[in-house]
């Protein structure tokens, strides 16, 4: 009944992914048996739909990868969303070609160093802006709100934080992220960027 629920509402023209979905091994609040299984279930729909895959791995990659290269040839697409893994995960997605999200992460001075490193290794043509809202407002951002909830309106601190570690020009990185984001989620507006 649940599978069948799933299908269709998963159907629907403005459903653009399957997700968010994957493997948490971080806290354990599910099974890793009801976690690998209902994964598998999403994979298979988000084939059988051609609709990417919005992805979540969080200590858990020796168990995610080997399901997503499984799956891979018959997925349109997907990003692993809010990418904090490491430099060897990051080689193993961009083999998959998923797209790669980054987000607030990338400005914490303190946890965001790995990957301050790593996001000059993100392709243009695979690299994701996110908020995880209303989680990661990025420690860079002064003034910071009062709520200290994070919002789409962060997102430019973001794109700052990776223009600076990955060593690219603002504009390029907002322009392939928002290009990225038409192209796998197939959103129907097009784009003229290059005089904006």
């Amino acid at each position: 009944m649940l599978q069948a629920a799933a299908k269709f509402l998963s159907c629907a023209d403005h459903v653009a992914a399957i997700g968010e979905t994957g493997l948490d091994f971080n806290r354990n609040f599910s099974a890793k048996e009801d976690q690998l299984r209902i994964f598998e279930h999403h994979l298979d729909l988000a084939a059988e739909l051609q609709k990417p895959v919005f992805l979540h791995q969080r200590d858990a990659h020796d168990e995610f990868f080997p399901l997503l290269q499984k799956y891979r040839p018959n997925l349109v697409g997907g990003v692993v969303h809010c990418f904090t893994d490491t430099a060897r995960a990051l080689h193993d997605y961009l083999e998959l070609d998923m797209y790669i999200g980054i987000t607030g992460w990338i400005c914490d001075e303190r946890r965001g160093q790995e990957l301050q490193r790593a996001v000059g290794k993100v392709p243009e043509d695979r690299l994701l802006i996110e908020t995880d809202s209303p989680y990661l407002l990025p420690r860079s951002l002064h003034p910071k709100p009062k709520s200290r909830r994070n919002e789409p309106s962060h997102l430019i601190e973001v794109a700052k934080s990776i223009a600076l570690h990955s060593g690219r020009e603002l504009d390029d990185v907002v322009r392939c992220s928002t290009e990225n984001a038409v192209r796998l989620f197939r959103l129907p507006v097009s784009l003229s960027l290059e005089n904006s």
